[in-house]
């Protein structure tokens, strides 16, 4: 069967699949790929201990031809931010939740296998859930290795082989203070004017930068805290986003010396910055965002390339143009040839 990666984009955007809702769509690639006459797995991914959790299964897909351990493993995620539109399209460009980021590039994936097939190569496919959030499926998938040589991970870079990918350290500070009538204040504690007193000193830290790849960047993206206008607020917290450019122990330690007693720090996700190889002939850039690849680990040397903006990913514009699409197979392809020679 013939894959048109263009009308396979058609078709997983219209099916929903938000984090921790993958199911259908795992589904729906569980039975084309049987239908291409791989061998195909599913791996459970148990849905989270959460009020955001999803009521279905959910699961990875991993296909191989049967019998063969591949060289190459072609991997991106099902799961997609919310909220959830479905697809739409004009002559250039395909538009909807998922289209770069990233069912466009689980259709280029899925064509370019198709060819590397043809071609003699031993090709596999590893689609996981939860990316998004917590990379849960990458997880899971990681205590089941293939023994490939090479994974190369899809995500949008403008179809650029990214020669790095920055971490991503999650923090959560929380100050706890002392309720009392806001005509009072001597009677009360803020936890609000400590956290924002924190917050404040962070904000002013002196972060790693390394040449050639940039700055390590800090986002207050949460802050939540107090009862009501007129009460003295005893909580209050911030969740920060961290994207890394070396280790994190050193910015984990500034973090936590900097709020010092102010209120408490946790750190609830810790990817590591990423270097990866270069291959001549190919236009490079420097993934700023984070990717799956920390948690694969067991699935070889990891490249990092993908059709799409990562500009658009996550907003009401995402899209995908058809032509960039159609190019991704054939880097896909042309890449993944060049590794196992």
């Amino acid at each position: 069967m013939l894959i048109d990666p263009v009308q396979l984009t058609r078709e997983l955007v219209n099916i929903d699949s938000t984090t921790y809702n993958e199911g259908a769509v795992g589904a729906f690639l569980y039975e084309l790929l049987e239908k291409q006459n791989y061998a195909v797995e599913k791996m459970a991914v148990a849905q989270p201990d959460s009020p955001a959790a999803g009521k279905g299964e959910r699961f990875n897909v991993y296909a191989a031809l049967p019998g063969v351990t591949p060289d190459v493993v072609l991997s991106t995620h099902m799961d997609t931010v919310p909220p959830y539109f479905g697809f739409t399209e004009d002559d250039e460009f395909m538009y909807g939740r998922g289209t770069c980021d990233a069912k466009g590039i689980i259709a280029a994936q899925i064509a370019a296998a198709e060819q590397l097939r043809e071609a003699g190569v031993k090709v596999g496919l590893l689609f996981v859930v939860g990316e998004e959030r917590d990379s849960a499926g990458a997880i899971v998938a990681n205590l089941h290795p293939k023994g490939n040589k090479f994974l190369i991970n899809g995500e949008p870079t403008d179809n650029r082989l990214a020669l790095a990918s920055k971490g991503a350290l999650r923090v959560e500070i929380r100050a706890k203070g002392k309720l009392a009538h806001s005509a009072y204040p001597e009677l009360g504690e803020s936890a609000i004017d400590k956290l924002v007193e924190a917050l404040h000193d962070v904000l002013a830290l002196d972060l790693p930068v390394e040449p050639e790849i940039g700055d390590t960047t800090l986002n207050i993206g949460v802050v939540e805290g107090g009862r009501a206008p007129n009460v003295v607020p005893d909580r209050a917290e911030a969740l920060v986003l961290v994207r890394t450019v070396g280790p994190s122990q050193g910015v984990k330690d500034a973090i936590v010396k900097t709020v010092g007693d102010r209120a408490d720090v946790t750190f609830s996700l810790d990817q590591p910055f990423i270097r990866m190889r270069k291959i001549p002939g190919l236009e490079t850039m420097i993934a700023k965002f984070s990717t799956d690849i920390p948690s694969l680990t067991n699935w070889g040397e990891p490249l990092l390339l993908g059709p799409g903006s990562i500009h658009v990913a996550h907003t009401h514009a995402e899209k995908l143009a058809k032509k960039e699409l159609l190019e991704a197979v054939k880097l896909y392809v042309d890449v993944a040839t060049k590794l196992v020679q």
